[in-house]
């Protein structure tokens, strides 16, 4: 029964992730049979299915299962809740399962852990699909470009559920009602009356109201308060006693002073400055100086011998060499890669004992890279490039190569820099203990 089409994409427009070195989409059949074998049916019709073209840079995305098909933005709230506590339950078994895998002592089970913890990121919310109200992820194991992959990879469904809270309206309070003035006399002269404002004791400490002034009439005089009888009191007779003795103490030294005897000042006889004439100083002779003198000789310097210099030896460019022109590199083209090209590596086939045959087509940055090694098995697989800004090239690959008898040829990530006279100097990288060097010709050298 044929599978309901989902979306379809360019490879070149997202970016792939993977674990342990290799990439998830790569992998993307043999994970979905991996979880069916171990009866993991729930995740596995989560998991849309891919189908590479002829050409190998498009993909389609076919679902899992059949039903009626709406997409993330077209269902309802309550479809998407639904949907989401779903990928959430199935996320948690995923997250089981591969710490379980990364645990295991045997290498492909690790390789398998390390893919199933990645396998779950797609670019965003279009890329979600309801079938049946069930979710099926398209393009799982890509990021968008420039992205990287996201710690929670249901935060993208979560933003489109969250409520958008709107502030409430703020009521504007009602301005007081402004009191209606009538000027029933206004042509009659205004007469103020002067207020009357009885003082006491108690209110000279008391703030008082300002008087109201009408008009420009002149203040009327303040009227003095009344003033405040004081009552004299009447001291009882004991404390006289204390008086006297306080009395006592006090004028007893004014009269000891008065007995005291008076001392005179003694007088000091200050002696008459003393004038101290300098003391001459004795004249110092020079001293002879009695140094013996010869006549001066001029002598010839003889002049460095001269170093003879190397031979300077000019190789001629290689026609088949490639050149990383300096213009086009300052202005960040790569113009010089675009063509057929042998590489070189200083590796050996372990079957037939030589280097593995490598060609290289590269046009405006991309192209294939076609591997021949042991019994004739080809390999191919896709390649791009770039500068950067210090003037380095890099050529990768996405992924291993696929081969003629199914299996995968391990590719490795070039880098080339400009040498004497421009000549490109590379090496290969496999990983980061694997550096060897290489060499590129034209093909048809």
């Amino acid at each position: 029964m044929a599978k309901t089409l989902l979306r379809s994409g360019n490879l070149d427009d997202f970016q792939a992730v993977g674990g342990g070195g290799q990439a998830v989409f790569e992998s993307a059949l043999q994970i979905r049979e991996a979880l069916r074998l171990r009866k993991q049916q729930s995740i596995v019709d989560s998991l849309a299915i891919p189908q590479v073209n002829d050409e190998g840079d498009r993909v389609d995305w076919y679902s899992p299962t059949e039903g009626s098909v709406t997409s993330w933005n077209a269902a309802d709230e309550d479809a998407r809740f639904r949907a989401l506590r779903l990928l959430e339950s199935t996320l948690s078994s995923v997250e089981s399962l591969s710490k379980k895998s990364l645990q295991s002592p045997k290498t492909a089970q690790q390789l398998f852990g390390s893919l199933l913890s990645k396998a779950f990121q797609f670019p965003g919310e279009n890329f979600l699909f309801l079938v049946d109200g069930k979710p099926v992820i398209t393009f799982w194991g890509f990021v968008n470009l420039n992205e990287n992959a996201r710690d929670d990879v249901l935060d993208c469904l979560r933003e489109s559920l969250r409520p958008v809270v709107v502030p409430a309206p703020v009521e504007e309070p009602e301005p007081e009602p402004v009191p209606e003035i009538v000027f029933e006399k206004a042509d009659e002269p205004l007469i103020a009356a002067p207020a009357m404002v009885h003082m006491t004791p108690d209110s000279l400490y008391t703030a008082q109201p300002a008087p109201v002034v009408i008009a420009k009439e002149p203040d009327p005089e303040p009227i003095p308060p009344p003033p405040v009888a004081i009552k004299k009191r009447r001291f009882p007779l004991w404390p006289l006693p204390v008086a006297a003795v306080v009395v006592a103490a006090v004028a007893a030294p004014l009269l000891w002073q008065k007995q005291a005897p008076t001392v005179e000042p003694v007088k000091v006889a200050v002696a008459a400055p003393v004038a101290i004439a300098p003391k001459p100083l004795a004249a110092v002779e020079p001293l002879a100086m009695n140094l013996p003198l010869h006549q001066a000789e001029v002598r010839a310097v003889k002049a460095a011998e001269p170093v003879p210099a190397e031979p300077v030896v000019i190789t001629a460019i290689p026609k088949e060499a490639m050149v990383m022109e300096a213009g086009q590199v300052k202005s960040g083209s790569t113009r010089f890669l675009n063509g057929s090209w042998r590489v070189m590596l200083d590796v050996t086939d372990p079957i037939t004992g030589k280097p593995p045959s490598l060609r290289y087509q590269i046009q405006n940055n991309k192209g294939i890279a076609r591997v021949v090694h042991g019994d004739n098995i080809v390999c191919r697989t896709e390649i791009f490039s770039g500068l950067h800004s210090n003037g380095e090239l890099m050529i990768k690959t996405r992924g291993n190569a696929r081969c003629s008898d199914g299996s995968r040829y391990p590719m490795p990530e070039i880098t080339c820099k400009a040498g004497t006279n421009d000549v490109a100097e590379c090496s290969a990288r496999y990983d980061a203990n694997t550096v060897v060097p290489l060499t590129f010709r034209k093909a048809g050298a």
